[in-house]
């Protein structure tokens, strides 16, 4: 019997088979679980990695700034699955303006768009699904430590300290329906996202010299088993939490 026996989990954010998202699908689905996928944009290539997971889930169409979309999410589900007993935001995106040490010249409309996307999707993700989570369950979103300030990473560093924010008032408003708000704060991996930003090379000596456990920046496992770890009935009592899997780097001194 897996940790998720059982449960149907709606991810978002596959988009290769070496995204994080990807390896939650996959997981969830050896621990037990009927998976979902969405996707945007290039959906017949979400589609085409799908199908390299063990069941291939059916592929849902999702922006998140599209109001349509999001207003009929539940509906096109509850095609596919009768409630939603997990949720895991993967979803993440900043203008080019806004990454790469431009972060003084930054305009505002990319700033919007990169928190609009980042952080307040999460909201809205997760009220697209509540007509779904009747009978509780958990919400699990991907981050990257936002306490700091990281080499290239600028307006996307600031989004994310907004999802974390985020996470917390959702953690308060949504625990009277018994869902749990919870982010991953992962190390960096080498997923098309992080290769979109410039600069991000320089996080693979940082991680290389500071991380007490290692970290592989080709493995996105270990963070993928810390988001089923989350949707899984082990952390009852756990919300508004940002749990790190990145080797140990986020406790370290400089």
């Amino acid at each position: 019997m897996g940790v998720l026996d059982g449960k149907q989990i709606l991810v978002t954010g596959v988009l290769t088979d070496s995204s994080i998202a990807f390896h939650v699908a996959r997981i969830a689905q050896q621990e037990g679980a009927r998976v979902v996928l969405t996707g945007f944009g290039r959906l017949s290539l979400v589609e085409r990695i799908a199908r390299r997971l063990p069941d291939p889930p059916p592929v849902l169409e999702l922006d998140v700034t599209d109001s349509d979309h999001l207003d009929s999410l539940a509906e096109r589900v509850r095609a596919h699955a009768d409630r939603l007993d997990g949720v895991v935001h993967a979803i993440a995106n900043a203008p080019q303006a806004a990454l790469g040490g431009n972060f003084l010249s930054t305009e505002w409309p990319d700033v919007a768009s990169a928190v609009h996307v980042s952080a307040y999707s999460l909201k809205s993700l997760t009220m697209a699904a509540l007509p779904l989570m009747s009978g509780g369950g958990a919400i699990v979103g991907l981050d990257f430590d936002a306490t700091r300030a990281w080499p290239a990473y600028d307006w996307m560093g600031v989004a994310k300290a907004a999802l974390e924010s985020t996470t917390r008032y959702l953690a308060r408003d949504l625990g009277k329906h018994g869902i749990r708000v919870n982010l991953v704060a992962a190390g960096p991996i080498r997923t098309m996202a992080m290769r979109s930003i410039p600069g991000a090379e320089q996080f693979e000596g940082l991680w290389a010299e500071r991380a007490p456990l290692s970290w592989d920046m080709a493995d996105a496992e270990p963070a993928a088993r810390g988001c089923v770890a989350l949707l899984s009935d082990w952390f009852p009592a756990t919300t508004g939490e940002i749990v790190h899997v990145d080797g140990g780097v986020h406790a370290m001194g400089a």
